[in-house]
């Protein structure tokens, strides 16, 4: 089972920045996805997530009208586009895949974001 991030980087505010989560050995399609992050001390924090089919996606209040998050289940792949990034968004972003009630709950290793000018 591997949930492998891509696309992290150092941008500057207001840049943009696509993210992708590889899923691997296990049926993604069934798993609804969700991207996390960590800044620099402080809590990992819930950023978006989709249900196994791709919809009703959620986002934390600090992303909402910025970031969108998506799946390609036929790719097993999950995404998280990120416009007009502040400085407060660096952090490193983890992708996790579960099943409804976290029988099966896998996560990614992480990818860093650092916005700064």
């Amino acid at each position: 089972v591997q949930l492998v991030e891509s696309g992290g980087g150092l941008v500057q505010p207001g840049g943009s920045l696509r993210l992708s989560c590889a899923a691997s050995g296990f049926l993604f399609s069934r798993y609804q996805v969700s991207w996390y992050r960590r800044a620099p001390g402080k809590e990992r924090e819930l950023v978006a997530s989709t249900t196994s089919a791709g919809g009703r996606p959620n986002y934390a209040d600090s992303v909402q009208g910025r970031f969108t998050i998506s799946r390609d289940n036929a790719k097993n792949t999950v995404y998280l586009e990120m416009n007009s990034l502040k400085p407060e968004d660096t952090a490193v972003y983890y992708c996790r895949a579960a099943t409804l009630q976290y029988v099966y709950d896998y996560w990614g290793q992480g990818t860093q974001v650092t916005v700064s000018s």
